[in-house]
């Protein structure tokens, strides 16, 4: 009898599965197996997930969307953890709107809109969670959360803790989360009162934007590489000649050189192939070097 067996033992309520593919809960549609899988139903639930793997000393990953995850080919040695639908509440506060982490941001969005609520117009078409949009101050559009962020909630090593969106050290991609290691369980989002009909106009510009020069119809990360400063990723990669370029079943995409997709059957080693593809070739046009966006985890067959 393993670790988690005896775990399963003490608490019959978590459901612990093993060996899941995790290509299905990433929107890259790639990555090997977890050795262990469990969607906890509650925040208990997650804090005794949490313990037991730190008491049998467990490689723990969290997830929610997957939008902005490359998991390896030989999968994840220890136990993942997706925070899903029993962590995607929104609910209404005095300044706004506040949403567990498991929310999509979409969704936060679309509440708020529905509600008259400024701010969050820029994330209807981010595919990712409130929790993995706040760990990595996700943006689009000149927008990010951070600005809009009034407060957070997170465990900090079996504490729970509220942290006024001012002490997050929001920056381009990063937050005080990422510093501290911290698992964000939610957030307050602190919007003003707007007129509905402009906000689902702007809305329904992001949208039109997107459709039109974003690969949607492929399976990607979005935008693969951060910005680096003073330039554009996509543009660079572009004018290193490699839009439409293709390793295995992964490709820049013809329509927006700053995304990856999967053109069909690729595997995790093709993209990590064609990101140093375009990495190499870019730093050698251009001298700037990309880093990635994505964050990549996992082990290699």
């Amino acid at each position: 009898m393993d670790y988690f067996d005896e775990f399963v033992l003490r608490e019959p309520s978590i459901r612990i599965q093993r060996h899941i593919p995790l290509d299905k809960y990433t929107t890259l549609r790639v990555g090997g197996s977890a050795d262990y899988f469990a969607e906890p139903a509650s925040e208990k639930e997650l804090s005794a997930l949490l313990t037991a793997v730190k008491e049998a000393g467990v490689p723990v990953l969290l997830m929610g969307n997957g939008s902005n995850l490359l998991v390896r080919d030989g999968g994840f040695r220890g136990l993942v953890i997706r925070l899903g639908k029993a962590f995607s509440r929104i609910e209404p506060w005095a300044h706004g709107l506040k949403a567990q982490a498991g929310a999509l941001l979409s969704a936060l969005a679309s509440e708020a809109a529905n509600a008259s609520l400024t701010g969050l117009e820029f994330a209807q078409g981010i595919p990712g969670t409130v929790g993995g949009g706040v760990y990595m101050n996700a943006g689009a559009y000149g927008g990010e959360l951070g600005k809009c962020i009034e407060s957070v909630t997170v465990l900090d090593r079996g504490t729970v803790l509220d942290v006024p969106g001012g002490d997050m050290h929001f920056g381009y991609r990063h937050s005080r989360a990422m510093e501290e290691n911290w698992i964000v369980l939610g957030a307050r989002f602190r919007l003003e009162k707007g007129e509905k009909e402009q906000i689902d106009a702007a809305m329904r510009d992001f949208a039109a934007r997107r459709k039109e020069k974003q690969p949607l119809n492929y399976p990607s990360a979005g935008s693969f590489f951060k910005r680096p400063e003073g330039h554009f990723a996509g543009a660079l990669i572009e004018k290193a000649g490699l839009k439409g370029k293709q390793v295995g079943g992964a490709q820049v995409s013809e329509k927006h050189a700053g995304f990856l997709i999967n053109a069909g059957g690729a595997s995790a080693a093709d993209f990590l192939a064609l990101m140093k593809l375009v990495q190499d070739t870019v730093q050698k046009e251009s001298g700037v070097f990309l880093e990635p966006e994505v964050r990549i985890v996992g082990n290699d067959p």
